[in-house]
Parts: structure tokens; sequence; C-alpha cells
């Protein structure tokens, strides 16, 4: 826990968020519930939400080391989007052509039922479902970009769901320069992510959950979650701690804590949203391999993000890894290349936070009846979506309902464990050295980089 800390200064999402981020009371006895959810982020409060919604009486705590959203879930870009951390190409590959389109509509669905939840419950998160703008700025990114769309149209999607454009049709979504074409697809939002979970911890409150604020968890067993002033015992205690699981006793191996950094401009002028679009607030990306994400905030904004900031030794997590100086500088340089326009504007927010990567990176969900445990994560940074259908599926296998959600091919999925040090640290940093050097060898070479590729066979794919 931080003592003392202002958690409004975690984030401009937590600075924003129209809430007090006064911490809830502290777990201070053992407590009997039916279920312990461990960790109050998007994955843990989604599923107490559903398991109230759907059987009022069955009684959930939920426990959480700071404070509700403290994590990736009040810290991330804001998209609330269909990705899934594993391609289906992927996902076909290991369980079958029809369960990678059933994941896939599946993630579809979700984006919507975000947008059903916060409307039916009130939550004010700025929900607005424009889709995402994906640029091809060099021809080996639009040669990518084709390929996608040839790959989706594989598995049952067509132009509704990934379109290609034009560098005209590009461009008249997101002037930016160097475009030559990109992707469309509707099926994201951008949100307010501070607002959301927020927002959705007093819904879960009102609903007659027990959120348990300041009371970290040091080790989960069978029946039992255990906090430093007592015992929660329980016939299910769920795991929903993502880039944290590390610092879990037996769990050191089970996702590696990646970082991704941010950054917020000030508020900008609406002769710049006039050159540049996003109109329906679409986010944004390009097709170059070290991810970078932006969207355009309700008060207009842009908030931009991206990887870059090294993997720590021994999954270690600390407050002062959540700025780089020199990954913000080059957050700020890819920003203003972008769009040259912003090369005044002023930058007024920075932060960042660890995401849960597995050694597969294939995001999974599960409970194992026979010891009453059960877990979601490894997200890979596209976990906004993908935890409400963690949430569903969750309470959908604790009520034991057969729905087609249990069915899905990441439920039950097993990544294997990260190396041991100083494998991990060598591995997770040199892939990130060759990501940035293949988007420099493809500027240079004009041709597909082959780092990328020796870094997706490392990567299981």
């Amino acid at each position: 826990m931080i003592a003392g800390r202002d958690y409004r200064e975690l984030s401009f999402w937590h600075e924003t968020a129209g809430d007090d981020l006064v911490p809830r009371p502290v777990l201070d006895r053992d407590l009997d519930v039916d279920v312990a959810v461990v960790g109050a982020g998007f994955t843990g409060l989604w599923t107490a939400y559903y398991l109230r919604r759907l059987d009022p009486s069955i009684r959930v705590a939920v426990l959480e080391r700071e404070i509700a959203g403290f994590g990736a879930s009040g810290r991330n870009g804001g998209w609330c989007s269909a990705l899934f951390p594993a391609e289906p190409a992927e996902v076909a590959r290991r369980y079958g052509r029809a369960a990678a389109l059933a994941m896939s509509r599946a993630m579809i669905d979700t984006v919507d039922e975000v947008g059903r939840v916060v409307a039916t419950e009130g939550i004010d998160c700025h929900y607005a479902k424009g889709g995402t703008v994906m640029l091809a700025r060099t021809p080996v990114q639009l040669a990518r970009a084709t390929a996608e769309v040839a790959e989706t149209k594989e598995f049952g999607s067509g132009p509704e769901d990934l379109m290609l454009l034009s560098a005209a049709e590009a461009r008249s979504r997101l002037g930016a320069t160097n475009v030559l074409g990109g992707t469309f697809t509707p099926h994201c939002a951008a949100i307010h992510p501070g607002r959301l979970i927020r927002g959705l911890a007093r819904v879960v409150d009102g609903l007659g959950a027990a959120l348990y604020e300041w009371t970290p968890v040091t080790a989960v067993r069978t029946g039992v979650a255990q906090t430093a002033a007592g015992r929660v015992r329980a016939e299910f205690v769920i795991r929903a701690t993502e880039g944290y699981t590390p610092g879990l006793r037996g769990y050191r191996r089970a996702v590696a804590p990646v970082y991704s950094l941010m950054i917020a401009t000030e508020p900008l002028p609406d002769a710049f949203w006039s050159a540049t679009g996003l109109n329906g607030r679409e986010t944004f990306s390009d097709y170059r391999h070290l991810i970078i994400y932006g969207q355009r905030t309700a008060d207009n904004r842009i908030a931009f993000g991206g990887r870059g900031a090294p993997y720590h030794f021994g999954s270690a997590i600390k407050p002062e890894f959540d700025r780089d100086p020199a990954v913000f500088a080059e957050l700020h340089r890819v920003l203003r290349q972008l769009f040259p326009a912003l090369a005044d504007a002023a930058v007024t927010h920075r932060w960042g936070g660890p995401l849960g990567v597995p050694r597969d990176w294939f995001a999974s969900v599960g409970l194992d009846r026979a010891t009453g445990l059960g877990w979601a994560g490894g997200y890979v940074g596209d976990g906004v979506g993908t935890t409400n259908l963690a949430g569903r599926t969750l309470a959908d296998l604790v009520l034991g309902r057969n729905s087609e959600l249990v069915r899905l091919p990441w439920v039950g999925h097993r990544s294997r464990p990260w190396e041991p040090e100083p494998l991990r640290w060598l591995g997770i940093n040199a892939g990130l050295r060759m990501m940035i050097g293949a988007d420099h060898e493809e500027a240079r070479t004009g041709r597909p980089s082959r780092r990328a590729a020796l870094v997706n066979r490392f990567r299981g794919h």
C-alpha cells in the first residue's frame, strides 16, 4: 500500500474521475462469504457485478490492496475494443476455426454489452462507440493492413467488421502525416477508464457486494484468501490481479508485468480538430510493431500511449517505474511526428503502469471446481473489453450456468510459466529492443522485418 499518496496523481484518468478516491474500509477480521474476489480492477468488479445481478443472494467480497481501479483498469488508453490478445489464426490453430469465430463474435458483442451496462447503471464514462482507425504510413505497413483484412475474411468477417481504407479515406478520419491507407473497425468505444472503474465500484457497492480497499491479499488457496488482518473463507476464490499477480505466493512466473506509458495534451482548439478529424471520437493507432494507441478525450485532449518501457528484473513493480522520462519524450516525439500542429501544445499529464503478459500472449479465464480457485487475466493491454467478458464468464462458471460463454476457447486455457530469471529479463527486453529495431529496419529498407518474425516465434506464434 502507498500510505499518504494522493491517488489523483496516478494518472489523468484518476485526476478527472469525478470521485474523491478515498479508500473504503479495510477488512479487519475473518470473513465468510460464497465468493472472494482478489483485485478490484475491471475483472474483479465485473465478476462481482454479474454475480450479484444473476443471484442477489450470493455473498461476494472484493479485496483490493489499494483502491478500486488503482492498476491498469484506471490507467489504460480507454479503448473498449473487440481486440483479443491472440489473433484469430492463433486461436484457430489451437482450438479450431469454429472456436476462433465464436471468440471473435463474443468480443464484438462485449463492446455493446459495456455500453448497455453503463447506460443502464448511469455510469458517465464518456462512452462513445466511434470505432478504431489504424493508419498505414509506410508501404510495409500498408501490406500488413491489407493482409489483416484478408485474414479476417477467412474467419467470417466482412467490411462491416474491418474495412480497408484508401489514403484519402484514412486521412478523412484522421489527418496524420504520411498516410498511405489503413483500416477501420466500428467495434471499439472510447471511454474514460477512471470514471468507468470508479462508477462500477459504486454500482457493485449498491448491489450489496462487500468491497474492502487497503486490504492486501498475500496468498490464495483452496477455500481461503489470506489477508494481513485475517482469512476470507469462501467456496470460490477468484484471482483477478493481472499485472500484480507475481506478487502472490506461488504465482511469480504466471505473467510478466510489462509497463505501458501514456501522455495527455492540454485541451486542443477547434481548428486542430477541424484538420485532424476523429469526429466520432475514434480511437487510433498505426501498423508499426512497437504499439502506440490514442484517443480524443471528451474534453478534446489527445490521450496517447505506447510500449517502450523496459521489463524490470524479477517482475518488480515499483511506483517509480510508472514514469520513465525517456519513454515520455519518445511518445511526445511520435505524437508531434503524427500531428505537427501539436509542436507547441502542452503535455499536461504523464503516467503509466504494469499490464499482464502471459508467456504465450493468450488471455485466459477459468474455474477449477475441485479446488474452488478461479482466475482471469493475461490481457496484454487489451483488457477494457475483455475483462467484461471475463466477468460474465466467471459468474456463469461460479453459478454453474451452461452458457455459450463457458464454452469459449479461452475458458480453461493454461499458459506455460515464464522462464526463470535472468532468462525472463533477458528475453523480454531483447524482444522489446528487437521490435524497436524492426520499425527502424522497415523504414530504412522498405521490407518486412525479420526481427519481428523472430519475436513472434519467441512468443510461441
